[in-house]
């Protein structure tokens, strides 16, 4: 059976929740390495939410429900995904990791979560042409277009799905690629 696949960013807590969200739904998911979320992150969370949105989803407790508020208060409308106590419990653990594919399936159902429609804009020739794959600096040039294009570091694919996901358009990618590598071409790097 194929995944649903969700046009809003799903923000979790930790590695082990999106690990859990990923296994019940197709998504991207931005995840907040609890309370405090790092200045890259809050920029990675804004792109989302002026691009396809966000939906919160953080574990149904004392901490989870802080992160919630902290995240509505900047990003008011988003939309929330919640768990029962009781499904996202594990003995004396509560959090999404925890929960079935099905109750958080049902969760994100009841946050009213779009389809996503199939957005392959960027191709991997489009990282090529500035360099930002396949060559001995490509890291260090996504890290440059990605701070730049408020999408973050990270790798190849990551990043091809970030472009791909968080309303960036072709025309924005390549006025601040020609900005940032004019006369630097991507081959003297190979």
């Amino acid at each position: 059976m194929k995944k649903q696949q969700i046009e809003q960013i799903i923000v979790v807590e930790g590695r082990d929740d999106e690990s859990a969200v990923k296994a019940a739904v197709d998504a991207r998911v931005i995840v907040t390495s609890g309370f405090g979320i790092s200045k890259e992150t809050w920029e990675l969370l804004e792109k989302a939410y002026n691009g396809p949105g966000l939906i919160v989803f953080t574990d149904p407790d004392f901490a989870g429900e802080s992160i919630r508020k902290r995240i509505e208060e900047r990003f008011p409308g988003s939309r929330h995904a919640y768990l029962d106590r009781e499904d996202a419990r594990k003995d004396t653990d509560i959090g999404i990791e925890n929960a079935s594919a099905e109750s958080i399936l049902t969760a994100l159902e009841k946050a009213k979560y779009t389809l996503s429609k199939d957005r392959d804009l960027f191709t991997m020739d489009d990282l090529l042409f500035f360099g930002l794959a396949g060559t001995a600096q490509a890291a260090q040039r996504r890290n440059r277009m990605g701070k730049v294009l408020g999408i973050g570091y990270s790798n190849t694919k990551t990043f091809l799905a970030r472009l791909n996901g968080y309303g960036i358009s072709r025309e924005e990618f390549y006025k601040h690629g020609q900005a940032l590598f004019a006369g630097d071409s991507p081959q003297d790097h190979r």
